[in-house]
Formats: C-alpha cells, sequence, structure tokens
C-alpha cells in the first residue's frame, strides 16, 4: 500500500511540476490606427497683386523714352514721348481743358437764362415739361379726330361769308371750329416742345459742364492719382505715364520707331505685394478650399525658404487641364522676398 501511495504522490507532483512550466499565451499587439492624409497640394505662379499694360492713345513716332526696364516710378512719372499730330502734352492738354471750362460754364449760364424767361403757358401749370409734351399730344390728336371728317374742305370754303355759306352741303362752320381747335393743339403742343427743348439744353450744358470739371481736374491732380490716369492718358496722349508707383517690368518702346495706339508698350508692377495663382486645383479638391485659410508656399527658385499665406478667392469660373475640370485659386502671400520674380513657380501646401 505504502508502494501505491509513493507512485501515487509522484505522478501528483509530475503533473504539478508541469502545469507550473507550461507556455504563458501571449497578448494581442493593438492594430495601429490609420489617418488619412487630407492635404492639398497645388501647383501655381507668382505675380504681382496690382500691375497694368499701357498703351499708346495716339499714332506716332517715339521721340523720347526716359525710363528702362527695372526703373522704379512714382504716379505720373513720364516714361516717354510721342511725337504726333493728334497727340498733344499735358501742359497743352491742361490749357485746352481750361478753355473747355470756361465754355461749359458758358453754355450752362446761356442754356439757363432761356429757361428761366420761357413763358410757360398756363395751361402747363404744374407739369414738368415731359409732361405737358405728353398732354398737348393728347389733346392734339383729339383735335385731329375730330377735324378728320373735314379734313377734306379748302380753305376758299373756310373762309365763306355767310351768304356763301347758305346752300352749301357741308357745315363749313362747324369745318371752321375744328379747325381753329386743332390750329391752337398745335400751337400748344409746339410751345410744350420749345419748353421742354430748353430744358434738355439746360440738363445737357450741365452734364457737359460735369465732364469738362472732371477732365480739368484729372489733368490738374498733383498727386497724380491712380483714378484720374485714365483720363489723364487719354486726354495728354503724347506722353506715357505711370498712373501708379510701382517697377517697369517690360518696355517696348525705341526712340525712332512708329507705334500704332491700343496696343500695350509698358508694364508696370506694385511688387510690394505678391500672390500666388493655382492652376491645376480639380473640382474634388477646390470644394475643400475656403477663403483665408492657411497656405505653405514654396519656390522651385528659393530652396528651403516657406512662405505663408492665406486664400484670398477661389474663382468661380473653370477651366480645362489634361481632361480635368480645374479652378483657379488665389492666395495673398503674408511673406515677401526680394528675390521673388514674376512666374516664379510655386508649390501651395493648403493647411486642413
Amino acid at each position: 500500500m505504502k508502494y501505491i501511495k509513493l507512485i501515487t504522490l509522484s505522478l501528483l507532483a509530475l503533473m504539478i511540476a508541469a502545469c507550473g512550466t507550461a507556455t504563458a499565451t501571449p497578448e494581442a499587439t493593438p492594430i495601429p490606427t490609420v489617418i488619412a492624409d487630407t492635404t492639398i497640394i497645388s501647383e501655381g505662379r507668382l505675380e504681382p497683386v496690382h500691375y497694368t499694360e499701357l498703351a499708346l492713345n495716339a499714332n506716332g513716332l517715339i521721340s523720347e523714352v526716359l525710363k528702362v526696364e527695372g526703373d522704379t516710378v512714382a504716379a505720373g512719372d513720364v516714361i516717354a514721348r510721342l511725337k504726333s499730330n493728334e497727340a498733344q502734352t499735358l501742359e497743352a492738354a491742361q490749357a485746352k481743358a481750361a478753355q473747355e471750362l470756361t465754355t461749359a460754364y458758358q453754355e450752362v449760364r446761356d442754356a439757363q437764362f432761356k429757361l428761366d424767361n420761357f413763358d410757360v403757358p398756363t395751361d402747363f401749370a404744374g407739369m414738368t415739361p415731359p409732361e405737358s409734351v405728353a398732354a398737348m399730344l393728347v389733346n392734339l390728336d383729339k383735335a385731329r379726330a375730330d377735324f378728320e371728317p373735314y379734313k377734306d374742305i379748302n380753305d376758299r370754303n373756310l373762309q365763306l361769308t355767310d351768304a356763301q355759306k347758305r346752300g352749301q352741303e357741308v357745315v363749313t362752320g362747324t369745318a371752321k371750329i375744328f379747325k381753329k381747335a386743332l390750329d391752337d393743339a398745335w400751337t400748344r403742343y409746339r410751345k410744350a416742345i420749345q419748353w421742354m427743348e430748353l430744358e434738355s439744353a439746360a440738363q445737357n450744358a450741365n452734364s457737359r459742364l460735369v465732364l469738362a470739371q472732371r477732365d480739368y481736374d484729372a489733368l490738374q491732380d498733383p498727386t497724380f492719382a491712380e483714378d484720374t490716369a485714365g483720363t489723364r492718358a487719354a486726354l495728354a496722349n503724347a506722353e506715357v505715364r505711370a498712373p501708379f508707383p510701382g517697377v517697369i517690368t517690360d518696355l517696348q518702346l525705341k526712340v525712332g520707331e512708329f507705334e500704332a495706339s491700343g496696343q500695350p508698350v509698358v508694364t508696370i508692377a506694385d511688387t510690394t505685394q505678391w500672390v500666388v495663382k493655382t492652376k491645376d486645383l480639380t473640382e474634388i479638391d477646390v470644394v475643400n478650399i475656403k477663403e483665408g485659410q492657411s497656405v505653405t508656399v514654396k519656390f522651385d527658385a528659393l530652396p528651403g525658404v516657406e512662405f505663408k499665406g492665406n486664400v484670398l478667392s477661389v474663382s468661380d469660373n473653370f477651366s480645362e487641364n489634361q481632361g480635368d475640370v480645374v479652378y483657379e485659386v488665389t492666395i495673398l502671400l503674408t511673406d515677401v522676398d526680394p528675390a521673388m520674380r514674376w512666374g516664379m513657380t510655386a508649390v501651395v501646401t493648403f493647411e486642413q
């Protein structure tokens, strides 16, 4: 019996030892969460916020070129001068504008004097000139309709004496009444037309005065403000002047060459502020772009430098690029570098 118990205890010890040396089950390794990359990257080109292309407003020979490409200009600076019979300098345009302003003032005084001294008929009381014309036309149409049955009666019949009228089949007395009413209606209608023409002449004179004053002020503007530059360019067309401060980025004028009006010959840009315009944002990406959104911009020509900016606008219009529908997005750069040049290629990263 003791032998059997010993074997049993030995087996029990072996089983406990086996259990103690068994390998534990390893814990499962967690699968990392995959975060989708929502970064939108686009290509674009650099251009100044503000630039303009200037064209000549008259045909002629270039007599002077006072600037070269790369020059900085102030508003009103003369870039070139034109020799032409149809063109005038700023000084000549100023003198002409002063004379035209004086003439315009005189026309206003004359037209207003005639209007003020017009004897307005009592029939027109409470009416404006156009209202009087409309009312007198109604009266005239009625008078014409009343006289219509008698229109074939000649003047001789209308001037017959009472004795001569006896036996006439046509009631010439009635015809005479309607004829007089028609004549009076024509007189009042012409009077209304005259009144309206006088008022129109006064209005036109005042309009010409406004234009003459505008031209005079634009030509005399000592600040050479941009909003008056167009008038100066049109009137002082023997000169090409800068409409605002900037840098001449393109100049296609040479002394002695003939130039035709209407063709761009000078480009001026304000290089103190820049924008990047994208060219490949698809319809899928553009819906995720918002005005004011922050962006990072890198230029191929300026490696290692990042520039900050914000979305200025998202175009509503589209174009096609290699079969894709794409939209232009304009980014206003908040960082500026003197090395920036118009047309540089940029890579834009839109921050989400």
